[in-house]
């Protein structure tokens, strides 16, 4: 199983910062300024790749585990959400599935039913196989 890529890096404009940081306003129900501090983290984080979803992914995902109460509301604080190693796991967690996909049920085979002396039989021709195998490999 391959490491997903990192997000290709692209150019950052003003624009897509502003609508970043007004998204993570929105969502958040925060006014913070747009200083030069925060568009330069902006920068950093969008310049990597990810895009105004995967903020919405991860703003969504922090406040459930806040509701839960398995995270901090600081987990929300912009200068913690704007860390690009930090982003970049809790995008990925946010992600992860805990339960494998759901599949159709296996339909069981039937097989018939062996009387002990055929069971006995088959023991014994295995049990053959295995010293035949162990003889080969001393």
């Amino acid at each position: 199983m391959s490491e997903p890529a990192p997000p290709a890096a692209f150019p950052v404009d003003a624009a897509a910062i502003g609508q970043a940081h007004q998204l993570y306003c929105q969502l958040t129900g925060q006014t913070l300024r747009l200083a030069f501090d925060r568009e330069r983290m902006w920068y950093e984080l969008l310049r990597l790749g990810y895009s105004l979803p995967d903020l919405h992914t991860v703003i969504s995902y922090l406040q459930r585990e806040i509701r839960a109460q398995r995270r901090n509301v600081g987990a929300l604080k912009l200068s913690n959400l704007l860390q690009p190693d930090r982003f970049e796991e809790d995008l990925q967690i946010s992600r992860v599935r805990l339960r494998p996909l759901q599949s159709t049920p296996a339909i069981p085979i039937s097989r018939p039913t062996l009387n002990p002396d055929q069971q006995q039989q088959g023991r014994d021709r295995a049990l053959a196989c295995l010293r035949q195998i162990k003889a080969v490999l001393r």
